[in-house]
């Protein structure tokens, strides 16, 4: 489901990609089912739904979209695998459904090269790889993409090649080092954790601010509960701290948070509560999942 927030002066809309299913060790690594279930039921194989949630922005620069989701090109047995229905242009259509074409988009932020989060760049037309987003500069860091292109044993399954190496051959993406700032009110943040270069988004204006928390801290109890850090972390000291920074930043803001995954909590602010910084949800959703599969 789609959501317009106007943050200032600047328009913001949340788009999905979808949900699919997970593994709950994924996302909770560490801590034992026995507490994550209280956040969300998992099924009878242990899966949880996840959404893919992207943002895009009504910038001066042009419009801006962060990530993009997982697209149409994953093999039919992980779609299956990962309770997918049919996915053809899903991002697309949420973006027609706010009044949008992929040729409008000026800028394509990746958070990071994972999947989940540029699948949905390029696509298939016949048999040639294309680009989503024709017209689009497209904006990835530089060591994200050194890990995509050589990734490692635990990498490989989800640093794919066809989702960044068209754009490289046309010449469409943009490598860049440490934080930018796209247009006016908008900049990005390394959040070192989930990757090593991770950037969140912060979108700024007349004193409102939203912070697009990607994978630094997907779900909003990994925000409110340091020490839940997903197995899909390569650097979690890091992501704890990452997430300590983050907090802070955001409650001294009042930042309106945008989560990423959570199929639960679509946004909100953190308050002080008994045991430190809570995540009060304003934007909510039903995970629209049986438990009994």
């Amino acid at each position: 489901m789609a959501y317009t927030l106007q943050v200032g002066a600047l328009r913001c809309h949340i788009l999905s990609d979808g949900l699919h299913y997970v593994d709950g060790g994924g996302f909770f690594g560490l801590i034992p089912r026995t507490m994550w279930q209280e956040v969300i039921e998992p099924s009878a194989i242990n899966q949880v739904p996840c959404d893919s949630r992207a943002l895009l922005i009504e910038s001066d620069a042009g419009l801006i979209l962060v990530d993009a989701g997982n697209g149409d090109k994953l093999p039919p047995k992980v779609r299956e695998r990962m309770g997918m229905d049919d996915r053809n242009l899903r991002l697309v259509g949420e973006l027609a459904r706010v009044g949008y074409k992929p040729e409008d988009v000026d800028i394509v932020l990746f958070t990071h090269f994972h999947g989940d989060h540029i699948g949905g760049a390029t696509r298939y037309e016949g048999d040639a790889l294309t680009p989503t987003f024709p017209r689009a500069r497209y904006i990835g860091q530089r060591i994200d993409l050194a890990d995509a292109s050589y990734p490692n044993e635990r990498t490989a399954a989800t640093y794919i090649a066809d989702n960044f190496r068209p754009l490289l051959e046309r010449k469409q993406l943009e490598i860049v080092d440490g934080p930018q700032r796209l247009a006016p009110g908008v900049r990005t943040d390394i959040a070192p954790g989930h990757t090593q270069a991770i950037q969140v988004v912060w979108v700024e204006s007349r004193g409102e601010r939203l912070l697009f928390l990607t994978d630094a801290a997907c779900w909003a109890v990994h925000l409110q509960r340091l020490a839940w850090v997903p197995s899909f972390d390569i650097l979690p000291m890091q992501s704890i701290e990452t997430k300590r920074r983050l907090r802070h930043e955001a409650m001294e803001a009042d930042a309106l948070l945008v989560f990423q995954h959570d199929p639960q909590v679509v946004t909100g602010r953190l308050v002080t509560g008994k045991r430190g910084p809570e995540v009060q949800a304003i934007i909510t959703e039903p995970a629209h999942f049986d438990a009994s599969k």
